[in-house]
């Protein structure tokens, strides 16, 4: 396996930054010449699903090669000897924001380990939810790790199999997952496909000049010119060898539920998502927001939030017959992941990311539109510069309903603690946040948005952090709960005592 290498590391992510951030986007591709450069490409039109790290993996028919990197897939992959360096008619990528884990090389993806039955390579989208009891269970009999990422895991449970066949060992890895997850896996023969038994996390099935293609989303796709053949299935392993595609069902059937949550924010406007556009999908959450929060107010003005406010905006404005304006400007060069140290750097952080537009917001009574709102530290910023740049009135509106539960399948949301909306009620946050008005989207309107109806004794989506209702046990969240109450059963021993 060729070297790793090491190279400019992103600065860390504002603590302050409440907005939400999701593991990692995944992409491979099989049997085709220049097959890093694609999936560089393909990672590239991932980068939103994760800026803090990339790496790409490649076979060239006799060894592989691998590259892992801090910072972004332009930088790290941009050069025109990319296929010199990582050889080889089949590749996967991967692209990183770090939820388990730390924000370390070693936990970059993808990863490899060279097995009895020969090499492989695995990048992984999502969380683990038993990750650390598998974690426990493999270092008690006598695995070594090397990250702290539950990825490795998998890597793992695959060496430990005694099965006999490659694809018979990598099912009973996978059967002893829970979590929510997409996975690409490299063998020096195969090409794997892998999405969690309820589709928590998504996964496409492309063709590039008849040979398969995996991606996080339909824009990789796009990216590269391939066409879209279809979404993999919850609970389907789709494997490419010479003998061609071939389907596997691992798991038991399961009802389907997609995260929901890929709708509000992660996929990228141009990309559809089981089988739903989702620039189409945000400009109906738009028009169902105005039609439950318009009411009581007059308003001479709809901006987004840019960028991922933009859709939802949108819709609002077309619903409510009021004018949509660019009342807040974006600046595209400065990163997601700034960070200040002090408060006042922090603020021109903000400053350098987003501009108020004074022709559009002097003397307005602004209705601003977010795609949702976690801690409202951005929200209080973005309010404050509306006001300074001489609004009248400033009103908010999340195009998603109240996030009220932290999230264990991917999504980097804070404990139930920091949630705003668990805590205060919609007056409070409005008085907290600094505006004239505040209104959330209902789950109803959410799912109307989705052209379906909830169903509450088995909800389509999976969308726990509105509702607090789980798509799966929590085990690690479970023991660690069980644990922290024997310590302070313990502990009132002792004091009683």
């Amino acid at each position: 396996m060729s070297q790793q290498h090491e190279r400019w590391s992103p600065p860390m992510r504002d603590p302050d930054d409440d907005t939400p951030r999701l593991e990692c986007g995944v992409f491979g591709i099989y049997d085709t010449a220049e097959a890093s450069g694609i999936t560089a490409l393909g990672l590239h039109a991932l980068q939103h699903r994760g800026q803090e790290a990339c790496g790409i993996a490649s076979f060239d028919g006799h060894r592989f090669h691998t590259e892992r990197h801090m910072g972004y897939v332009g930088d790290a992959f941009g050069g025109g000897d990319l296929d010199r360096r990582l050889p080889g008619r089949q590749a996967i990528g991967h692209t990183r924001y770090s939820t388990a884990g730390g924000s370390f090389l070693r936990n970059v993806q993808p990863m490899f380990a060279d097995l009895e039955a020969g090499g492989i390579a695995l990048a992984h989208n999502g969380n683990l939810t038993n990750f650390l009891t598998l974690r426990e269970q493999l270092v008690s009999e006598g695995s070594i790790f090397q990250s702290t990422s539950d990825s490795e895991a998998i890597l793992h449970l695959i060496a430990r199999s005694r099965r006999p066949k490659f694809l018979d060992r990598f099912t009973e890895a996978l059967q002893q997952l829970e979590g929510g997850y997409a996975l690409v896996a490299m063998t020096n023969k195969k090409l794997v496909g892998v999405r969690d038994p309820l589709g928590i996390r998504p996964l496409v099935l492309g063709d590039l000049n008849g040979k398969a293609v995996f991606a996080s989303e339909t824009c990789a796709l796009d990216m590269i010119g391939a066409r879209f053949v279809r979404d993999v299935e919850h609970g389907e392993m789709v494997v490419v060898d010479e003998k061609g595609l071939r389907s596997f069902r691992p798991f038991p059937a399961q009802q389907a539920r997609p995260c929901i949550f890929e709708y509000v924010y992660f996929a990228r406007p141009d990309s559809v998502v089981n089988g739903r556009s989702i620039y189409e999908v945000r400009k109906r959450m738009g028009r169902r927001l105005a039609q439950e929060t318009l009411a009581g107010i007059d308003v001479d003005v709809v901006v987004p939030v840019p960028d991922s406010g933009v859709p939802a905006a949108l819709g609002f404005a077309q619903e409510a017959g009021k004018p949509f304006e660019m009342g807040i400007i974006r600046n595209h060069y400065v990163g997601r992941t700034f960070i200040q140290p002090t408060q006042g750097e922090r603020e021109l952080g903000v400053r350098m990311k987003l501009a108020p537009n004074r022709a559009v917001l002097a003397g307005k009574k602004v209705l601003l539109v977010d795609d949702s709102i976690v801690r409202g530290t951005n929200s209080v910023r973005v309010v404050r510069m509306v006001r300074e740049a001489g609004a009248k009135e400033v009103h908010l509106r999340s195009a998603s309903p109240p996030i009220k539960w932290p999230d264990y399948y991917g999504i980097d949301m804070p404990d139930r603690g920091k949630l705003l909306a668990a805590n205060h009620s919609v007056d409070e946050i409005a008085r907290i946040l600094g505006v004239d008005s505040m209104g959330y989207l209902s789950v109803e309107g959410l799912y109307g948005a989705m052209d379906t109806v909830r169903n509450n004794a088995q909800p389509q989506f999976t969308d726990h952090y509105f509702t607090g209702e789980y798509p799966t046990r929590l085990l690690d969240k479970e023991i660690a709960e069980g644990r922290n109450e024997l310590v302070e059963r313990q502990l009132s021993f002792l004091v009683d005592a």
